[in-house]
């Protein structure tokens, strides 16, 4: 069988992504690992009718809400190979697996590479945060700490003064110029120019020195990939930012490989549960479309 549309991940842009088909009832498919971006965050900030609710809670009841539709299946697993293939796209799961589709959203997500900080993974999502949007307000203006890992760190320590109280843990990986120094003064941050040895407690800072600076909470930026080289196998090209390769798409979500859509993370320089709602959205409804008026 050939789905119309096989939708490849099923977090948050993917749900969404799927909801606009399943209405126009087409016969679709997600496919989805269970490996959530946010997955380690106790609760989902910013998102207008949710804020405050724990993630794994706005997923399950999306899905269960998607699958009351009944065109709609449901695979637990991973899409490891994608292909075109005349006039549908194959895909290969990791279980061997052979699937057909005459559509393809791609809403693979991203993962994250830490900083080697000894204690900072065990504290990802909890009390060292990346978006000061969704974590930020709830540090109540307290005392934050900003983890250089180079200069694209700089955004960072200007924005988080209008959360608080903020010291730039320079850590070794960015010296600010002169300009730069300036900048940061004028927004009343601090520049601590020690390495950090490791993080204890919540959110304290051991220094190399001997120094503990303790904080409400830490904000550094991951270094980023997608999550899964579906969309490098098609063919979609990326557009390449300061914070990782993100898979360019047209106004529509379409990428540049005609009949595949992409959403979300892997598809936005900004990691945002609305705005991958809102992309995902736009994702199927260009998708049920494209369906409609196209032939390719």
């Amino acid at each position: 069988m050939t789905y119309d549309a096989i939708i490849v991940g099923g977090s948050y842009a993917g749900l969404s992504a799927a909801l606009p088909l399943a209405r126009a009832r087409r016969k679709i498919l997600v496919i989805d690992e269970g490996i959530r971006r946010n997955r380690f965050a106790k609760a989902s900030y910013g998102f207008l009718g949710q804020d405050g609710r724990p993630p794994e809670a706005i997923a399950r009841d999306a899905r269960e809400q998607l699958l009351r539709y009944p065109t709609v299946e449901w695979l637990e697993g991973r899409a490891e190979q994608a292909k075109r293939e005349e006039k549908h796209f194959a895909i290969r799961t990791g279980d061997g697996r052979r699937l057909s589709a005459r559509r393809l959203v791609l809403a693979i997500g991203i993962a994250d590479d830490l900083p080697g900080i000894p204690g900072l993974a065990e504290r990802w999502g909890r009390s060292v945060f990346h978006c000061p949007y969704c974590h930020g307000y709830e540090l109540d203006q307290g005392h934050i700490g900003v983890i250089a890992v180079s200069e694209a760190s700089m955004h960072h320590a200007l924005m988080l003064p209008d959360w608080g109280r903020t010291t730039f843990l320079l850590n070794g990986a960015f010296t600010p110029d002169s300009g730069q120094e300036a900048e940061l003064h004028e927004r009343g941050v601090t520049i601590e120019a020690a390495s950090i040895a490791r993080i204890g407690g919540d959110a304290d800072v051991v220094l190399t020195d001997g120094r503990t600076i303790r904080f409400d909470g830490l904000f550094t930026l991951p270094k980023s990939r997608p999550a899964s080289p579906i969309a490098s196998q098609l063919g979609c090209e990326f557009d390449e930012t300061g914070l990782y390769p993100f898979i360019r798409t047209g106004m529509t979500k379409e990428t540049s490989v005609p009949g595949v859509f992409a959403c979300g993370d892997a598809a936005r320089a900004a990691g945002s549960v609305p705005l991958a709602v809102g992309d995902g959205n736009m994702a199927g409804a260009a998708t049920h479309q494209s369906l409609l008026f196209r032939r390719d």
